[in-house]
């Protein structure tokens, strides 16, 4: 068995994970040998009759953990970035093992014992806060667990965690399975009239590599997206709608078909939840939020509901009129919606997102994204070099004012087969203390854009700059931690609904005139973006907004309703619920056929978001209301204050996990969260209902 760090790669934490290095073969041994170690540890924290301390207790645990946690985190990022029969093998035979290990500390009533003579002890009072704050976590923890629960739902408990964590897996695969599975080759460039010409000659180039002659559309974002927005061919946006809200459904193939998997997934957490003594998954959930129960979070989704509804009707009605006058469409189908909408934008505004993009070469969107940065935080964004998983990633180091190492973190921006689709921030490496000096964190930021096409360079939408700043926004939020303790260094510990308030925070800046002009040069002239195409796409900001929030609502209403209150074993159907929803909140209805939840990765590929969507909406309130502090306090710098962007590293950025969200937010704030400021952005302000 390799368990030696010199040739396992997965067991050689000495510094950044070695991706050139790491093979299939490495993994089962490297995740035998961990757990092996971590239990003999384990048994040897609960039989010492000596009193539990930080040093004694918490830290040894965290040590091998975190070592797991490495190792693991690893596989399961290869498994999300460069995916093959070989990996998800492996990855599939080994994800069972973690699973059993976290249900197992989870649920150690001798392990829960001490954590508990810890909290009661004289030392805790003493403790730092974040260390205070880490044990009570993990008292709670640990009830979530299961750990009070007896023996045999104790057992039924861990079976349900197991299940789980495979359908979950399966309910992954079979997206990224369904979507890469469809190809539609076109033989007549006719028939992609109106689509960029840099889509096209994407799709020309993937038909190269497959050997073909003509044009491969995919199902990939960025073919999909562009294709549904410009192509004039209606029937060819009909053929890849249906396509894509048929994947891993009922019309794909059954061994894709996730619709028993939800069920399954529905069921489980149901019966893991009644089994800790909650009455849905929905309460579980929010144990560790700031939202409280339920109730208070459907209160908040539809009193905004109230505010973006007449707003999406406009929107809607106006479309409508548009695609009969303009277009001359009979009636406004789902796969008409995005092309009738760069219509009325092209026309009302006289641009486009294809034009806008031209504008925004990758590596200038990042140089004006890191000059965002160095000038808020004082720190700098540079060049590095390490082992990386595929040749497109790029990676940079963070240093201080003085030059000292901050953090370093990947970025992986263009689409391929073998990554899952979305874009997302993981951690690679914590930010903690150790023996030898503060250990740097490291993140990955991960896209799926265009790549380069034609021999230029990628080119990204705006809607794809607002992505990228999204995730970098994710990813300060892990780097630019002070804590040095790992249980709420970085976004650990954070309450999930405030996890996204620094990237949605972030996403304000790409509104910016000072920020835009120096991100922006032709792809062909090397000019930057005109003052007046970005009045027009400021004038555009918020084109289309009513209908975009309620969509948004729309799948948060749907998350949580499901986890709240509908019964996977009653007589009302999953889409009866999605049509409830739809007509209490929605203004577009999508055909019969339409399959969103066999999709719906965020709440159903695992638990982050699971009776937890809202988070996006909640947390748009705080980083709208936080964002507003730059506004309020802009000069001769714009919105780039260094002053209000030093309170904001410092209260927000810096502090992690290591208090509520609530009181950090107050800190920089001065006050509790208004509502106001998000509605202001997106063009939403009725004095009357406010």
């Amino acid at each position: 068995m390799n368990t030696d760090s010199n040739t396992n790669p997965l067991l050689d934490f000495s510094g950044l994970p070695r991706y050139a290095s790491i093979r299939t073969e490495h993994i089962e041994p490297a995740v035998d040998a961990l757990l092996a170690g971590n239990r003999v540890l384990i048994k040897s924290l609960t039989e010492t009759r000596s009193a539990a301390t930080w040093s004694s207790l918490v830290k040894p645990l965290e040590d091998a953990n975190e070592r797991l946690g490495r190792a693991w985190g690893a596989v399961a990022h290869l498994h999300g970035v460069l995916d093959s029969p070989e990996l998800r093998t492996a990855y599939e035979a080994n994800q069972p093992k973690i699973v059993q290990y976290d249900t197992e500390l989870g649920q150690n009533l001798a392990l829960f014992d001490k954590y508990k003579k810890l909290a009661g002890s004289p030392e805790f009072s003493a403790l730092d806060p974040a260390q205070r704050r880490i044990i009570e976590n993990e008292l709670r923890d640990f009830r979530l667990s299961g750990a009070e629960l007896p023996e045999k739902e104790k057992k039924r408990f861990a079976d349900c965690q197991d299940e789980l964590a495979r359908v979950c897996t399966q309910f992954s695969n079979n997206v990224l399975d369904a979507t890469n599975a469809f190809t539609l080759p076109i033989d007549d460039i006719g028939e992609l009239q109106g689509v960029p010409e840099d889509v096209i000659q994407a799709a020309s180039e993937a038909a190269v590599r497959d050997g073909a002659k003509g044009w491969k559309l995919t199902l990939k974002a960025p073919c999909y997206i562009p294709v549904m927005q410009y192509a004039d061919n209606r029937a060819l946006r009909e053929k890849l709608y249906h396509a894509y809200v048929t994947r891993a459904s009922e019309f794909d193939a059954a061994a894709r078909d996730n619709g028993p998997l939800i069920m399954q997934i529905l069921k489980l957490r149901l019966e893991s939840a009644c089994l800790l003594g909650y009455a849905n998954y929905a309460e579980v959930s929010l144990a560790t939020k700031m939202a409280q129960k339920p109730s208070e979070v459907l209160d908040f989704l539809n009193d905004l509901a109230k505010k973006a509804l007449p707003y999406a009707r406009r929107d809607m009605a106006e479309l409508e009129a548009f695609a009969h006058e303009d277009l001359k469409l009979d009636c406004l189908n789902a796969w008409d919606l995005g092309y009738a909408a760069e219509k009325l934008r092209a026309k009302r505004y006289s641009f486009s997102d294809q034009e806008v993009k031209q504008y925004f070469p990758e590596d200038k969107v990042l140089e004006g994204m890191f000059r965002v940065v160095e000038r808020l935080y004082g720190i700098r964004v540079l060049p590095d070099q390490a082992e990386a998983w595929d040749g497109a990633v790029r990676f940079f180091r963070i240093v201080d004012a003085k030059g000292e190492l901050v953090g370093q973190f990947y970025l992986d921006p263009h689409a391929r087969e073998t990554k899952r689709g979305g874009a997302w921030m993981d951690e690679a490496v914590t930010r903690r203390r150790t023996e030898s000096g503060i250990q740097a964190p490291v993140a990955y930021l991960i896209c799926n854009f265009s790549p380069p096409v034609g021999g230029k360079p990628a080119l990204l939408t705006h809607d794809d700059v607002t992505t990228l700043f999204h995730e970098f926004g994710h990813g300060l939020h892990h780097l630019l931690t002070r804590v040095d303790y790992l249980g709420v260094s970085g976004i650990r510990g954070v309450e999930w609904d405030a996890v996204e308030l620094p990237s949605q925070f972030m996403e304000n800046f790409c509104w910016e005139w000072d920020v835009l002009k120096h991100m922006s040069a032709h792809v062909d002239s090397g000019e930057p973006l005109p003052r007046a195409l970005f009045d027009k796409m400021l004038a555009a900001r918020n084109f289309q907004a009513g209908m975009q929030t309620v969509r948004q609502l729309e799948f948060s209403m749907f998350d949580m309703r499901l986890h709240s209150e509908f019964d996977p074993a009653g007589s009302k159907s999953m889409r009866q619920l999605i049509e409830e929803v739809r007509r209490n909140v929605a203004v577009a209805f999508p055909p019969d056929y339409n399959r969103m939840a066999n999709s719906f990765s965020h709440i159903f590929a695992g638990a982050g978001y699971a009776a937890g969507y809202y988070s996006y909406k909640w947390a748009e309130v705080l980083s709208a209301d936080a964002y507003s502090a730059f506004e309020e306090a802009q000069g001769e710098s714009g919105v780039l204050d260094p002053a209000t962007g030093s309170r904001f590293l410092a209260e927000i950025l810096a502090v992690g996990g290591s208090r509520p969200a609530l009181d950090s937010f107050k800190a920089f704030r001065g006050r509790t969260p208004n509502v106001d400021a998000l509605l202001r952005h997106n063009g939403m302000i009725d004095t009357q209902s406010l």
